[in-house]
């Protein structure tokens, strides 16, 4: 017996001059409403298609601010460094939504955003330093991993520092455990701009 597990897929029905046509709740959010959503962790496939949609969306006619939800473990340092670069070198501003938690990479990105960050009230950013789930190996393979990870927090800690315009000294100390910031600290420390409460109209 053949066992599978369906995922139902909702869809919308537009009407055009060539009759009704469904579209994807995905194609409708990227086409329509210039939302990208990043909400697993971050690794190469993921970060391959939010810098797709990206690329995309900064090709456009549509001189809008893209908008980026973000609802993720984070992952992958380089990665999520490259979907980092990719924001940057864009010309469209990137507003940025909190949904959630948003931790570790992820948490990097969502601070980075060239546009406004916004943070839904019960939502929280989660900081460390950057893991590496490496282990066994010889001394030198050990001193290479080690020097990989003393890397990644500076260049991490710098992103933060950078976004926040607090001291690397500030944010090593923050980055030193699990930090979990709630939306009210994130905007009075600098790590968002506004909250998103059931007055505000995104």
């Amino acid at each position: 017996m053949h066992n599978s597990t369906y995922i139902f897929q909702p869809y919308l029905i537009k009407e055009s001059a060539h009759g009704y046509t469904p579209i994807t709740l995905e194609t409708e959010l990227l086409n329509n409403q210039r939302k990208i959503f990043l909400t697993e962790e971050i690794n190469t496939q993921s970060a391959i298609s939010v810098i797709k949609q990206l690329m995309v969306l900064d090709s456009s006619d549509d001189p809008s601010p893209i908008k980026l939800y973000i609802s993720s473990p984070g992952g992958s340092v380089s990665d999520g460094l490259a979907i980092y670069d990719t924001m940057q070198s864009m010309e469209k501003k990137i507003d940025v939504y909190c949904v959630g938690a948003v931790m570790s990479m992820a948490a990097v990105l969502y601070c980075a955003a060239s546009g406004k960050r916004y943070i839904y009230s019960n939502a929280k950013l989660m900081i460390h330093d950057p893991l590496i789930n490496e282990t066994g190996g010889n001394a030198l393979q050990l001193k290479s991993i080690s020097d990989r990870l003393l890397e990644y927090r500076e260049t991490i800690g710098k992103l933060l520092a950078r976004s926040t315009g607090k001291s690397l000294e500030e944010i090593y100390e923050l980055t030193a455990k699990d930090t979990y910031i709630n939306a009210e600290d994130c905007v009075k420390n600098h790590f968002a701009d506004e909250i998103i409460n059931s007055e505000v109209n995104i």
